[in-house]
C-alpha cells in the first residue's frame, strides 16, 4: 500500500471505516437478526424447523455468492461492489415484505443474503487498504462490531415491528440497506492499490501456506457456538425462562453492545500482541467455557435457576461467542495480501456461513426433536473446544505473514 501523505488521508481512513460499519450493521441485521422474528413467524403457523430454514436462507445466500463478490472486489474495487450488493439486498427485502407464501419469502431472503454478502468481502478490503498493520486489529474489530450492533438493532426493533406480522420488519431492513448503499456511493473511495512492476509476476496463492487453511477451519468451528447462541437464545428466554418477547429482545440488544466492545478489545489486544492467532486461541478457550456453562444453565432451567441467572448465562455467551471474528478477519487479510484479500475474505466468509447455514437447522432439530436446548448449546461448546487445537501457532503465522508482505511490493500505510 502507498504511504499516506497527509492528515487528510488519515481522516479518510476513519470515514471509510465508519461507512463500512454502517453497511455491515445493515447487512448483519438481515443475516443474523431474523431469529428475533421467531415469535411472529410462529404466529403465522410455521414450525420451528420451517422457521429455521427461513432464518438460515440469508446465510445460504451468502455461501452462494461470497467468492464471486470477493473476486469482484479484487478486480473492480470496493465502492462498486458494496453499493451494488446492498442495493440488491434492499430490493430483495422489499420483495420479502410483499411475499404471500413462505416459499416466496424464503427465496427473497436467499437473494437478500446474496446481495448483502458483498459487505463482508469488500469492506474488509477497505480496512486492509486504508489502515496500517499497527492499527488493523483495532480497525477490523470496529468494523466487525457491525455484526453484534446489527444483531442488537434487530433485537431491539424487529420484535416490536413484527407485532402485526413480519412484513413491516422486512420493510425496515430493506430501508436500512438502501440508506447504507447511498452513503457508500457518496462517501467511499477505493484505496490506492500497489503499483504493478513490469516483468514481476503476480503474487502466488497464499493458500500454499497452511495458516489460512487453519484460520478458516478454526473460524468455521467457532461459528457453531456463535450461531447456536444467536439463533436460539431469544426463543430459549421466551419459552423456557419466562421472559416476554420485548424483554428478551431488549436484553439481547444490550448483550450485543457487549459483543461489539469485546470485538474491539480483542482487535486492540492482537495489535499489542503482534499476533492474531495467539489471542484467537485464548478466545476460543473462553467460548468453549461460557457456552458449556450455558448448556448447564439450560439443563437447570426453570426448576433450579431463576430467570435472572439464566439471563446472565445467555448474555455472557452472546458477548464472548462473537469476539473472535475480527481477529480472524484481520489474520486472513494480512496473510492473503492486497492481491488476494477479497478472494480470501470471501472464502473465509463462505466456509463460516456454510457452517452457520448447516448449524441453525440442525440445532433446531435438536431443540424441537428431543434433546432440547441443552444439547444444542453443548454442541456449540464442543465445536469451540475443537477450534482451540486447530488455530495455528504464532511461529507459523509470522513466517507466512512475512511471505505475504514480501509478495506485496508497496509499503503499508
Amino acid at each position: 500500500m502507498t504511504a499516506a501523505p497527509s492528515g487528510a488521508q488519515a481522516d479518510a481512513r476513519w470515514r471509510h471505516l465508519g461507512v463500512s460499519l454502517v453497511g455491515l450493521v445493515a447487512a448483519c441485521a438481515i443475516q443474523n437478526g431474523l431469529p428475533f422474528l421467531t415469535v411472529a413467524l410462529r404466529a403465522e403457523g410455521l414450525s420451528l424447523a420451517a422457521i429455521g430454514l427461513l432464518v438460515s436462507a440469508p446465510t445460504a445466500g451468502l455461501v452462494l455468492s461470497l467468492l464471486a463478490w470477493g473476486a469482484a472486489a479484487d478486480r473492480y474495487g470496493e465502492r462498486l461492489v458494496l453499493s451494488a450488493g446492498l442495493g440488491t439486498a434492499a430490493t430483495a427485502m422489499t420483495g420479502a415484505a410483499l411475499a404471500g407464501t413462505p416459499v416466496a419469502t424464503g427465496l427473497w431472503l436467499l437473494l437478500a443474503g446474496a446481495g448483502s454478502a458483498s459487505v463482508h468481502a469488500a469492506s474488509g478490503r477497505l480496512v486492509l487498504g486504508w489502515f496500517p498493520a499497527s492499527q488493523r486489529g483495532l480497525a477490523m474489530g470496529i468494523r466487525q462490531a457491525g455484526q453484534p450492533i446489527g444483531v442488537g438493532v434487530a433485537a431491539l426493533t424487529l420484535p416490536r415491528l413484527a407485532a402485526d406480522g413480519p412484513a413491516t420488519a422486512f420493510a425496515a431492513l430493506a430501508a436500512g440497506c438502501a440508506v447504507a448503499a447511498v452513503l457508500i456511493g457518496v462517501l467511499v473511495r477505493d484505496p490506492p492499490r500497489p503499483a504493478r512492476t513490469p516483468g514481476v509476476p503476480r503474487p502466488s496463492s497464499p493458500y500454499r501456506s497452511p495458516v489460512l487453511w487453519r484460520v478458516h477451519a478454526a473460524s468455521t468451528l467457532l461459528v457453531v457456538p456463535q450461531f447456536v447462541v444467536a439463533a436460539f437464545s431469544f426463543d430459549f428466554l421466551v419459552r423456557e425462562a419466562g421472559w416476554s418477547a420485548g424483554g428478551a429482545g431488549t436484553l439481547l440488544a444490550v448483550a450485543q453492545l457487549g459483543g461489539a466492545a469485546a470485538r474491539l478489545g480483542a482487535g486492540a489486544w492482537s495489535d499489542r500482541a503482534g499476533s492474531r492467532v495467539g489471542p484467537m486461541r485464548l478466545v476460543a478457550v473462553a467460548v468453549a467455557v461460557v457456552v458449556g456453562v450455558l448448556a448447564v444453565a439450560a439443563v437447570l432451567t426453570p426448576d433450579v435457576l431463576e430467570p435472572a441467572a439464566v439471563a446472565a448465562a445467555v448474555v455472557l455467551a452472546a458477548v464472548v461467542t462473537v469476539s473472535p471474528n475480527g481477529i480472524a478477519f484481520t489474520s486472513v487479510a494480512e496473510q492473503a495480501g492486497s492481491a488476494w484479500a477479497g478472494r480470501a475474505l470471501g472464502a473465509h466468509n463462505t466456509v463460516q456461513n456454510l457452517s452457520a447455514a448447516v448449524t441453525v437447522p440442525l440445532a433446531a432439530l435438536l431443540v424441537e426433536g428431543g434433546p432440547g436446548y441443552p444439547a444444542a448449546f453443548a454442541a456449540g461448546a464442543v465445536a469451540a473446544a475443537l477450534a482451540v487445537g486447530v488455530v495455528p501457532g504464532r511461529a507459523v503465522e509470522a513466517s507466512s505473514r512475512g511471505a505475504a508482505r514480501a509478495a506485496d511490493p508497496a509499503p503499508s500505510r
